[in-house]
């Protein structure tokens, strides 16, 4: 439930040249061969990567400008490693198994909600709005992080609060990012939950401002859930293209009037694609 509140009170280690301590540190010739192989292998990957389908070897050494044989020696090493494979039915390279692995690594090591914060931050100081970050469970949006603004009167929302997808902002949000039969499937389960006079009542209106929401990249809460208070929401993805959680900023509505919304509305929502882009999302 969101309401009205009054305010309360690696280390990078650096490695010395023993023989020559004045001056350029000299990267010998067999270390810079190994730096340029990475280097290129690295190339290869990201080259594979761009084409899930697969890749001929000529089309690969053409595009990572390399001669057929260095790119075939590279490719080798990368198959024997796992981290590229070769379709024996097509003749096309395609990024290994152990591709997986070292993605799934990365999404782990990051903690989104700590991610997201300083963008918050940022949010709410800019704003001067409460800024909320919501994920999505059980069909409902549930709080899992805020921002309070320093404002005498101000959206408030508990953490662990729970409020319906399809009249509030940051559950707009998120079900703005499901496909609309997927909606249709969510209101049937939870119907539409009616709080106040400007709540969404059909399932076509919900189709309507979802569409909208989309087109522009971010939701907007016009009273829907608390008469008297509007917010603009905006999801962010992981790298499935799967949302995340939802970041808004949330006010009275005599303050966060539906012009300032608007501007504000394209700041929440350049700030999710930000935050998308960190967690390795698409």
């Amino acid at each position: 439930m969101i309401s009205f509140r009054t305010p309360g009170h690696i280390k990078d280690g650096i490695m010395a040249d023993r023989k020559s301590r004045i001056g350029p540190h000299r990267i010998s010739q067999d270390a810079q061969g190994n730096v340029q192989t990475l280097s290129r292998g690295l190339a290869l990957l990201n080259c594979l990567a761009s084409e899930p389908r697969g890749l001929s070897l000529t089309e690969i050494a053409r595009r990572v400008g390399l001669a057929a044989s260095t790119t075939h020696r590279l490719l080798a090493t990368l198959e024997h490693n796992g981290f590229a494979e070769l379709d024996p039915g097509t003749s096309l390279w395609r990024v290994g198994a152990a591709t997986v692995a070292v993605g799934s690594a990365f999404i782990r090591g990051r903690d989104f909600v700590s991610l997201a914060r300083p963008y918050m931050r940022e949010l709410s100081g800019r704003s001067g709005e409460t800024s909320n970050l919501a994920i999505e469970r059980d069909l409902a949006a549930v709080y899992v992080a805020q921002v309070e603004s320093s404002a005498t009167i101000r959206a408030f929302s508990r953490l662990g609060d729970r409020v319906p997808l399809a009249c509030s902002g940051v559950g707009l949000a998120l079900l703005s990012a499901h496909p609309p039969e997927e909606v249709d499937i969510i209101i049937r389960e939870t119907g539409l939950p009616d709080y106040t006079p400007k709540s969404i009542r059909s399932t076509e209106t919900l189709h309507t401002l979802l569409e909208q929401g989309r087109k522009r990249g971010y939701m907007v809460d016009d009273e829907y859930h608390v008469l008297g208070m509007r917010c603009v929401a905006a999801p962010f993805f992981d790298g499935n293209g799967a949302p995340l959680a939802a970041i808004s900023l949330s006010g009275p509505a005599a303050r966060l009037t539906a012009e300032k919304a608007e501007k504000l509305g394209d700041v929440v929502a350049a700030k999710s694609r930000e935050i998308t882009k960190r967690v390795g999302g698409r």
